[in-house]
């Protein structure tokens, strides 16, 4: 019994000795502190050349000419907002960045033929990222029409063909669409809000409070970011290298040239209709996205052009 508890014994002072040198080497491994922060902490887990800071917003914010009343601390804190979001949302800025080279090119000459200002370009990028995305209420393609609204100027829409997906034409029908209500409201910038909320929307809202300016009017979550976000997009991608973004042009996205094909009549296959042009039928479909079907109906033998890419752009088909 004696020899156990001489044993139990020894234990117990192993025990604390070996305690007492854990604790040492414990506190001679603390790592260096600076500002607050172990430095090992700040090597493994933030970046060393990323910094995130607040922004300066420009002095002289307009959209489409109209001025920004940038005293109301209630407006800058939107403004603010909207370029927070999309300034450190990078991985979005960048893909706008790069379908702004490929699509605006198609899109601005539109909008100066029918006399709409530059800047609605980036509504358009506002809408729906520069794709051809369907919202939950069945708004559609770069400028989100609704089917209404299509076939009330003029495009066709059905299962087989949906023109609201046909860059072009959509662009046409928004120039149109905008003008019908700058000429109601005299504002761009309600004329925008209009263009997201509807028109009955904003007279309604409009009536109720009895004001007649974007800026002073107490609108739903989206619509009250909406012209606010456009104009932090449109800051962003006019002046990419002053937000931290830096692109070359290499890697930007690029048009594939095209020529057109008129057709009269219907056509049973796109897929054999695209290996006539050594194509496959993914790529016919990418370049006429309005295109809804594999085959074309066309029984009153209607006029339609569809693009091909020039040979050599894509793998051949076969």
């Amino acid at each position: 019994m004696k020899l156990l508890k001489n044993i139990l014994m020894l234990l117990g002072i192993f025990f604390v000795i070996g305690t007492l040198i854990f604790g040492i080497q414990r506190n001679n491994s603390v790592p260096e502190v600076k500002n607050g922060v172990a430095l090992d902490s700040v090597e493994k887990h933030v970046a060393k050349e990323y910094n995130i800071s607040s922004i300066d917003i420009p002095k002289n914010l307009n959209f489409a000419g109209e001025t920004v009343p940038q005293k109301d601390p209630e407006i800058m804190e939107r403004v603010d907002r909207e370029f927070l979001v999309n300034t450190y949302w990078q991985s979005n800025a960048l893909l706008l960045m790069k379908r702004a080279h490929k699509y605006f090119p198609v899109i601005e000459p539109i909008l100066a033929k029918n006399g709409i200002p530059d800047d609605f370009k980036y509504l358009a990028v506002a809408e729906s990222g520069l794709t051809n995305v369907v919202s939950h209420a069945g708004a559609t393609g770069f400028w989100q029409i609704m089917k209404g609204t299509g076939r009330e100027y003029g495009l066709e829409i059905n299962s087989n063909v949906d023109e609201r997906y046909h860059l072009e034409k959509s662009t046409e029908v928004a120039c149109r669409y905008l003008n019908k209500w700058k000429d109601r409201y005299g504002s761009w910038t309600l004329t925008a809000a209009a263009y997201n909320a509807g028109p009955g929307a904003i007279n309604k809202f409009m009536g109720i409070q009895q004001v007649d300016d974007y800026y002073d009017l107490l609108l739903g979550e989206e619509t009250g970011r909406y012209v606010f976000r456009i104009m932090a997009i449109k800051e962003i991608l006019s002046n990419p290298e002053k937000y931290g973004f830096y692109i070359e042009k290499e890697d930007l996205y690029q048009a594939v040239p095209t020529f057109n094909v008129e057709i009269d009549g219907p056509i049973s296959s796109f897929a054999d209709f695209a290996q006539e042009y050594e194509i496959n039928y993914k790529i016919l479909k990418r370049h006429n996205p309005w295109l809804r079907e594999p085959h074309l109906n066309n029984a009153s033998r209607k006029k339609y052009t569809i693009e091909i890419p020039n040979k050599g752009y894509y793998k051949e088909a076969g």
